[in-house]
């Protein structure tokens, strides 16, 4: 299989793009007092979500490429306004905006895969979603208690909480069932 002439054309211009943002990255860095390392990072996470986003998008439109493009997205952004100073908290409090991150990714994906929002990505991205927001509860010192104190008092409500996502996933596939159902005769 050869390269063809638009193919070659896409490459060169993607190329373009990440030499003129990885350029404005060093540039930012050194006019300012800000991490040249944290910096590059950010544009890299950002330049990997867009040739993700493209692959997702033009030529192989796979679900798993768009999260991947909306995860690395956020995530350089993430990063960009932390190497800014725009958002004053350290990576080593704010990590669980990993799994936030992963719950945002989810949604478009699935409508990507489905053309709608279905409980199987939707149930994962709202799970990882409060994940994250207990975590950032805990990394933010919050509450008066730590993670683990948490986890031994309350370990019943992760049971509860397992029960309600097979109820929901339960209910919603016989609601699939009976939609097909319907359209059989």
């Amino acid at each position: 299989m050869g390269f063809t002439r638009p193919l070659i054309a896409r490459f060169i211009f993607i190329a373009g793009l990440f030499l003129i943002l990885i350029g404005i990255a060093f540039l930012l860095g050194s006019l300012t007092d800000i991490s040249q390392k944290q910096l590059f990072l950010s544009f890299l996470f950002g330049i990997v979500g867009a040739g993700t986003a493209f692959f997702a998008l033009s030529l192989n439109k796979r679900a798993v490429y768009l999260f991947l493009a909306c995860f690395f997205i956020m995530t350089g952004l993430f990063l960009f306004l932390s190497a800014l100073h725009i958002f004053p908290f350290s990576i080593r409090k704010t990590w669980p905006l990993i799994a936030v991150f992963s719950g945002l990714a989810l949604a478009p994906a699935g409508w990507r895969k489905y053309g709608r929002l279905r409980p199987v990505f939707m149930v994962p991205a709202v799970a990882f979603i409060i994940l994250g927001g207990v975590l950032l509860i805990f990394s933010f010192r919050i509450v008066s208690f730590n993670f683990r104190r948490f986890v031994l008092d309350w370990w019943p409500v992760f049971f509860v909480l397992m029960g309600i996502v097979l109820v929901l996933l339960a209910l919603s596939s016989k609601k699939v069932e009976r939609k097909s159902e319907e359209n059989k005769t």
